[in-house]
C-alpha cells in the first residue's frame, strides 16, 4: 500500500452514501478503511439496483478498496473487538442519529479514553445539536431547509429534484473529509485527536456561497431566475431543433462575441452586459430562436471549434466517450475478485506520485471478518465461538 494517506487506519460505521463516499475518497488515496457492518441490519445500498453479476453497482463502487467486518454492536463481546481495533485504528467515521453510538458504548468520550489520539467524525442530517438533531431527513430536505432550493429551478414551476445528492456529497462527504484531514494535521502538532460534528444541512447552507453572501451583507434575497447564474440572464440551457440541449456560459464579452457572431447575432452581444431584465430577456429570446434553428450535432460541431463557453449537454454514455474525459481517465477498471473487472468512476484527484491501483470492488458482508480477527490475535477457536454466538458473521 502507498498513497498520501497510507498511514491512516479508519473504522467506518457508515452506510448508504455520505459516509461511504467520504471513506471511498480516503481509501482511494491509500487509507486503510475497515467497514464495521451489522450482520442483522443490512446496508440498503447492497440491494440498490442496478445490479452487475448480482451485486449492486452503487455498493461495488462506493465501497471499493475497503474491508468488511460483520459485527453485531448490540452484543457485549463486540465491544471487545472494537476496543482492540482502536489501538491502531485511530480515526472513526459514523453516520447514526445523535446518541446511538453512546447507547452502544461507542461514543467519543468512551473511546477517546482508550485512545486519546482518536479522531471521531459524525455525519448527520442536522448535526448533534438543535431542535432538528433527532429528525429524519434526506438530501432534498437538507437543500430545502438550507435555502438552496428557494433560488434553483424555474420561476413558474418551482425547484427541481437534481438527480444527484448535493447535500450528501458536497455537504456530508466532502466537508467530512476536509474536517477529518484537518484534524489529522492538528494531531500531528498536539498528539491528540478530537470530535468533528458534520451537519449536512449546515454544509449545504455554505453552498449558497455568493447568493448567501449577498443576502447576509446587503439583504438581497435570491429568488428563482432573478440572478445571473440561476436563469435570470442568458446564462442558461438552450434547446436544439431536434430536442437536445446545450449550455451557454458566455459571461465574458470575448466569449459572448464569439457566441453571437457564430449565430449571426452580432448586434445582440452588447445586451449581455446590461443588468436590465428586459435586455436579458431580449438576448435570451434571440438565442433561443437561433438555437432552435439547428440540430444538436450541428451546434455541437460549431461550438467545438470555438472558445465561447458553449458545450453540449451529454448523457452519461456520451460523457464517458468524450475525448476530454477519456484523456483524464475518469473511468477505471476494478477487480471483482474472480479474475474479471468492473468499470467504475475513477478517483478524480491526480497526484504526481500516483495513487494505488484499485484493489477490489465493494466486499461481501463480513468478507474480511476472520482476517481482521486473526490480525487482532483471536484464535481460531475464539473466532468460532464468536460466530456461534452470532457476534460476528
Amino acid at each position: 500500500m502507498f498513497g498520501p494517506l497510507a498511514s491512516l487506519k479508519i473504522l467506518d460505521f457508515s452506510t448508504l452514501l455520505p459516509g461511504p463516499f467520504a471513506s471511498l475518497l480516503l481509501a482511494d488515496m491509500g487509507a486503510h478503511v475497515l467497514r464495521i457492518e451489522s450482520p442483522t441490519r443490512m446496508d440498503l445500498l447492497r440491494v440498490l439496483p442496478p445490479h452487475d453479476q448480482g451485486v449492486s453497482a452503487s455498493h461495488a463502487y462506493l465501497n471499493r478498496n475497503k474491508r468488511s467486518l460483520a459485527l453485531d454492536l448490540k452484543q457485549p463481546e463486540a465491544l471487545e473487538v472494537i476496543r482492540q481495533l482502536l489501538h491502531d485504528h485511530d480515526i472513526l467515521l459514523e453516520q447514526f442519529r445523535p446518541g446511538v453510538m453512546e447507547r452502544l458504548g461507542l461514543g467519543y468520550e468512551a473511546l477517546k479514553a482508550i485512545n486519546p489520539r482518536l479522531i471521531y467524525v459524525s455525519i448527520t442530517g442536522y448535526g448533534q445539536t438543535g431542535p432538528y438533531k433527532d429528525r429524519a431527513g434526506h438530501d432534498i430536505n437538507y437543500l430545502a431547509l438550507a435555502g438552496l432550493a428557494s433560488h434553483t429551478g424555474r420561476a413558474d414551476s418551482g425547484p427541481l429534484p437534481l438527480g444527484m445528492q448535493v447535500a450528501d456529497i458536497a455537504g456530508g462527504s466532502l466537508h467530512g473529509v476536509i474536517g477529518l484531514l484537518a484534524a489529522v494535521i492538528a494531531r500531528q502538532q498536539t498528539g491528540l485527536g478530537q470530535y468533528l460534528d458534520v451537519s449536512m444541512t449546515d454544509c449545504a447552507f455554505t453552498l449558497n456561497a455568493m447568493s448567501g453572501a449577498g443576502f447576509l451583507a446587503c439583504g438581497e434575497e435570491p429568488a428563482r431566475e432573478n440572478q445571473v447564474l440561476n436563469g435570470g440572464s442568458f446564462y442558461d440551457y438552450y434547446r436544439s431543433r431536434d430536442g437536445r440541449w446545450l449550455s451557454v456560459g458566455s459571461l465574458e464579452p470575448a466569449f459572448m462575441k464569439q457566441l453571437c457572431t457564430a449565430l449571426g447575432l452580432e448586434d445582440m452581444a452588447k445586451l449581455a452586459l446590461s443588468p436590465q431584465p428586459e435586455h436579458q430577456k431580449k438576448l435570451k429570446d434571440a438565442l433561443r430562436i437561433e438555437f432552435e434553428k439547428h440540430d444538436f450535432a450541428e451546434l455541437s460541431a460549431l461550438f467545438a471549434e470555438l472558445d465561447a463557453c458553449v458545450e453540449p449537454v451529454l448523457s452519461l454514455g456520451e460523457a464517458v466517450r468524450h475525448p476530454q474525459l477519456q484523456a483524464r481517465q475518469v473511468v477505471t477498471q476494478v477487480p471483482r475478485g474472480d479474475g474479471t473487472t468492473q468499470a467504475q468512476i475513477a478517483c478524480a484527484l491526480k497526484f504526481s506520485e500516483g495513487l494505488p491501483e484499485p484493489r477490489h470492488i465493494g466486499a461481501q458482508l463480513g468478507a474480511h471478518t476472520d482476517e481482521v480477527l486473526r490480525e487482532l490475535g483471536f484464535s481460531a477457536e475464539r473466532i468460532l465461538d464468536l460466530r456461534r454466538a452470532k457476534v460476528v458473521l
